[in-house]
């Protein structure tokens, strides 16, 4: 399987927070799948990160690369294909960061690990 993880999914799991699903716990801990996390993640965990919404250790970019690595999970940049798809979509999300995420999905033909409600009224498969 190749998964991309919602922001609050690759959050849950290196925090190992009881709020994740046990099957979305088991694909993410399963080696043969691809894993990725976006671009537009990691912005939104940047700017939370600054407004204090987030806790992390002092030095951001290390902590979220050494997960990366730990978890085998790979980044999936932003392109300018990926910004474009975004206007496709109807307006059943307003967070631009969410609706990147489902463009990336439906261009990159990704299942997105997410629970949020709101993003299974687009044209994504979504499991959790």
């Amino acid at each position: 399987m190749k998964a991309l993880l919602d922001t609050h999914t690759f959050l849950w799991w290196v925090h190992n927070d009881p709020r994740l699903s046990g099957r979305v716990r088991e694909i993410i801990g399963d080696g043969s799948n691809t894993l990725y996390l976006s671009a537009a993640s990691g912005w939104e965990i940047a700017i939370k990160a600054q407004l204090g919404k987030l806790q992390f250790p002092p030095n951001l970019n290390q902590f979220i690369a050494e997960q990366l690595i730990m978890n085998g999970i790979d980044t999936l940049p932003i392109s300018v294909r990926h910004g474009l798809h975004v206007a496709t979509l109807p307006s059943h999300h307003r967070d631009p960061f969410d609706r990147m995420l489902v463009a990336q999905c439906q261009l990159e033909h990704l299942t997105l690990l997410t629970a949020d409600s709101q993003i299974a009224q687009y044209d994504v498969q979504i499991l959790w």
